[in-house]
């Protein structure tokens, strides 16, 4: 007797959230906390994440969780890894400089990484190649500034210190480790 079954085809991720994730909501969603807002007379827009990000101590923090939705929706919908961290360092980058007081919140929204978010999602999904590679790209450069940013303070403090050496004891400190 021949055992002849078909294999089920499962999705990449689980199917919850329902329609919440749709296209339609999650558009709705960055458009609420990014731009929904404009000033009149200029081209300025601004959303409730914006808005929000002026409470001292934790407007940011609870923009940075709302924004945590579309990451969530990317996750559920398949989104390939360098997407979905693309996406943690826009909100994280967003979070970050927008915790500085009045330029922090003007950067906040001038960045809208909720709608670079919701098109890095859209854009997986329709041209995944694409942004993919983009995404690559972009995590290559986040991470060579971050080394550029640890490293500029420890070359500083090389250099304070072997002033400082020199100044105290006549030598620079290449002369005095060279010794030991």
């Amino acid at each position: 007797m021949a055992f002849t079954a078909k294999p089920e085809v499962l999705s990449p991720r689980l199917k919850r959230g329902g329609k919440a994730f749709d296209d339609e909501n999650l558009d709705l969603l960055s458009h609420v906390l990014d731009d929904f807002i404009k000033i009149p007379g200029t081209s300025i827009r601004f959303g409730l994440d914006g808005i929000v990000g002026f409470i001292p101590g934790i407007g940011d923090l609870i923009g940075g969780i709302a924004s945590c939705i579309i990451i969530i929706a990317a996750w559920v919908r398949g989104a390939s890894y360098p997407i979905l961290t693309r996406m943690v360092a826009n909100v994280a980058i967003e979070v970050l400089v927008g915790s500085v007081p009045v330029l922090g919140d003007i950067f906040d929204i001038a960045w809208r990484a909720n709608r670079r978010n919701y098109a890095l999602l859209t854009g997986s999904i329709y041209e995944p190649r694409k942004h993919t590679a983009q995404s690559w790209l972009f995590l290559g450069v986040l991470c060579l500034v971050l080394a550029t940013l640890v490293l500029l303070p420890l070359l500083l403090l090389t250099w304070v210190f072997d002033g400082l050496f020199h100044a105290l004891f006549g030598t620079s400190s290449h002369g005095l480790f060279r010794s030991l």
